[in-house]
């Protein structure tokens, strides 16, 4: 199968789709980090830029699919909803454009859930109308990434369409048992997070808070959906223990941390909460190991001294980049020899798709596919 991908961000489509041995024809991306992000893992497919520009493009290889998200501010109920008034609304009628030049057999298309009340309904009922008119059937459904093994609250809603008829874009998103009219029990509350987004890139014990409202958070093991934004405004925060401790005979007695987190042949430290940009000293309670106290002892004789707290921080873009995905450091691609900013690698991964909901959904067109021509 090949591929068309337009919007492409940083190719959620083609990670998710790589193991099923479909190919990539181009990609259509105008952002400078996620253009050097396409650049330097797939070097060898081009990046045709603007997809408005695409009666200038050149594909020789025929198009099987042609998967896009199509910018979602104008549909989000956090934006403006100018609908299809927004320039970046009408590249959804660009998309359709670009389908009734290259007729491939299947679409698939992205939004955030705000685009089936744009402007009461309409604006969606437009591109679905506009797919009919291309001789495509469709179907489409609301789809959460949490469901499909990242611990992320992030859902959206996927068109499928196959060129003339709508029954094989149905059994793409839709199997036999929720069409009976029995959906699969909802998912339950976990006691921890995944450990896909454990603290730090070989660390563990995190916990994350998901903000629900500003200053308010809950820890019922998922994250919130990631946005383009957050690389400007902190959402959730991750909880990690830290430790210092030192036994009677001086060995470590730290486990379980984030190797930065331990203090190995030191007898303690200092502990602050991190929140933001201040700094908050932890209270102590109970017994304080002698090495804690202020009376300059440096052991003690009554065994262990281990003193534990909670650092509180931000999600690394490398937690990010699992929330939606992605390998470890996808996103860590150090143009010009220099480290890569954290600012473009939140922000490429908060408008990224998730890529098990585009794997699921590769391989359900995959099921459909190898089913149709076992019938011809």
């Amino acid at each position: 199968m090949n591929y068309l991908s337009v919007c492409s961000g940083i190719e959620a489509a083609t990670v998710a789709w790589h193991p099923l041995g479909w190919q990539a024809v181009a990609y259509s991306e105008i952002e400078r980090f996620p253009s050097e992000v396409l650049a330097h893992h797939y070097p060898n497919t081009p990046n045709l830029g603007d997809m408005t520009k695409f009666k200038e493009w050149s594909i020789e290889s025929n198009v099987d699919v042609l998967v896009g998200g199509t910018p979602c501010q104008s549909f989000s109920v956090a934006g403006l909803r100018k609908g299809l008034d927004d320039p970046r609304g009408n590249l959804m009628l660009t998309y359709l454009a670009i389908a009734k030049r290259y007729r491939p057999n299947w679409l698939v298309w992205e939004n955030v859930p705000g685009v089936l009340s744009s402007n009461g309904g309409r604006d969606f009922g437009s591109f679905l109308g506009g797919l009919a008119e291309c001789g495509y059937g469709f179907a489409y459904r609301v789809l959460d990434a949490q469901y499909f093994g990242v611990a992320q609250r992030r859902r959206r809603v996927f068109v499928v369409g196959y060129l003339g008829d709508w029954r094989p874009a149905a059994a793409v998103l839709f199997e036999r048992h929720s069409l009976q009219g029995h959906p699969a029990p909802s998912r339950e509350k976990r006691q921890s997070i995944a450990a896909s987004t454990r603290a730090g890139a070989d660390g563990g014990g995190a916990i994350t808070a998901r903000m629900v409202a500003f200053g308010e958070y809950s820890d019922d093991g998922t994250a919130s959906a990631m946005k383009a934004r957050d690389y400007k405004d902190a959402t959730d925060l991750v909880m990690q223990p830290i430790a210092f401790s030192r036994t009677d005979d001086g060995r470590d007695a730290t486990h379980d941390l984030a190797p930065t987190m331990r203090v190995a042949g030191h007898a303690g430290g200092v502990l602050a909460a991190a929140v933001g940009t201040d700094l908050y000293n932890l209270s102590i309670t109970g017994d304080v190991a002698a090495c804690m106290s202020t009376a300059g002892s440096t052991s003690s004789k009554t065994g262990p001294t281990v003193m534990q707290a909670m650092a509180v921080r931000r999600l690394t873009p490398v937690e990010c980049e699992r929330l939606q995905g992605f390998g470890d450091n996808y996103t860590d691609i150090q143009p010009k020899g220099k480290p890569t900013p954290d600012g473009p690698r939140y922000k490429a991964l908060g408008n990224s798709m998730a890529v098990p909901v585009m794997a699921w959904i590769g391989q359900r067109i995959k099921q459909v596919e190898q089913l149709s021509e076992r019938n011809d």
